[in-house]
C-alpha cells in the first residue's frame, strides 16, 4: 500500500521515534548488510568466472559510464552513474535470484489469516519461504530457471524491476528489507571497481560448485578461492 513503507511510517509518527531510536536503526540499517552483500559478491565472482561473456559486456558498460562521465580509470563513481550500471545491476540480480543470501525466512502470523491459495495459518504460527527454491521454480522462471541470465532483467537496454513478491530476495511488502538500495550500491561499486582493474580467475574446477555452508545467510565453505591479476589497460 501506498505510504505503508518504514520510512513514511518514521515521518507520520515523529513523538514516537526518538533520536536514540532512529540511531539504533540506523546501525541496524548499515550492519544487517555486511554478511549479506558478502555472501551475494561471492556467488556473483563465482558464477561471472564461468560466463565471459557477462563479464565483457560488464566491463563494456563500465567504459561507456567512465567515457559518458568524463571519468578516468580510479576515479570513484558517484550515486548517478552507479545507477546507470543497467546491465551490472541485472548481473547481481541474477546472481542473487540462484544464490540468494538469506534462502529461507520466517514470518510469525499476528492474527488468524488464510493464503491466497485457500491455507489456513492461525495465530501465532510460524510460515517460512524458501527464497532459493523460488528462485529455482520453472512455475515462476520459466525452464531456463537453472541458468545464469543477466538478461531475462534487461528490457530494452534498461534494468526492468521485478515483483517483490515473485523475487523476494530483500522480503516484500511493508517489511521489505531497508538497506537494499544501499546494498546495491555497496555491491555495484565493489563489482565495478574490482572487475575494471582486475581479471578474478576462481581457482576450482570448470563445473565445481562450492559447497554451501547453511547458516543464517547462505555461504561458501572455506570461502572462494581466487587469483587476482591487475588488467593491462
Amino acid at each position: 500500500k501506498k505510504d505503508e513503507d518504514l520510512l513514511s511510517r518514521f515521518i507520520r509518527n515523529p513523538r514516537n521515534n526518538s533520536p536514540q531510536f532512529l540511531r539504533d536503526i540506523v546501525i541496524n540499517f548499515i550492519l544487517a548488510g555486511r554478511d549479506t552483500t558478502s555472501s551475494a559478491l561471492s556467488w556473483f565472482f563465482w558464477l561471472l568466472s564461468s560466463k565471459p561473456l557477462v563479464e565483457q559486456k560488464i566491463l563494456k558498460e563500465l567504459e561507456f559510464t567512465r567515457k559518458k562521465n568524463n571519468k578516468s580509470l580510479g576515479e570513484s563513481y558517484g550515486f548517478d552513474e552507479l545507477r546507470e550500471m543497467h546491465y551490472l545491476h541485472a548481473s547481481i540480480s541474477e546472481a542473487m535470484r540462484l544464490y540468494p543470501p538469506v534462502p529461507i525466512d520466517t514470518k510469525a502470523c499476528e492474527k488468524d489469516d488464510t493464503l491466497p491459495d485457500g491455507t489456513f495459518i492461525g495465530k501465532d504460527w510460524f510460515i517460512s519461504y524458501h527464497t532459493y527454491a523460488m528462485g529455482r521454480m520453472e512455475s515462476i522462471w520459466g525452464e531456463d530457471c537453472c541458468e545464469y541470465k543477466p538478461e531475462r532483467w534487461i528490457e530494452n537496454g534498461v534494468y526492468r524491476q521485478e515483483s517483490p513478491f515473485k523475487y523476494p530476495v530483500f522480503h516484500a511488502g511493508p517489511r521489505m528489507c531497508l538497506g537494499k538500495e544501499m546494498a546495491y550500491i555497496q555491491m555495484k561499486l565493489i563489482a565495478a571497481s574490482v572487475l575494471e582493474r582486475f581479471a578474478v580467475e576462481v581457482l576450482m574446477e570448470k563445473d565445481e560448485c562450492p559447497e554451501h555452508l547453511l547458516s543464517l545467510t547462505l555461504r561458501m565453505k572455506g570461502g572462494l578461492p581466487v587469483r587476482v591479476k591487475e588488467r593491462i589497460v
